[in-house]
């Protein structure tokens, strides 16, 4: 679980950011965070710049 483990370590990161950290594309990270907010796994809070990633399924840390 790249994508959340680099949430929990900087829960303000950007989508860019995370495809530079983990080397996928933004395509690809955008398309596993819409699945990971689907099944109630994470949520964006505040808007795209200022807002922050929250984990809501505490089993994922």
């Amino acid at each position: 679980m790249g994508i959340i483990r680099e949430i929990i370590n900087d829960p303000q990161i950007s989508i860019v950011e995370l495809s530079q950290r983990i080397g996928l594309g933004t395509t690809a990270i955008e398309n596993n965070l819409a699945k990971f907010k689907e099944k109630g796994i994470l949520k964006r809070v505040g808007p795209a710049k200022g807002g922050h990633w929250e984990i809501i399924d505490e089993s994922m840390n």
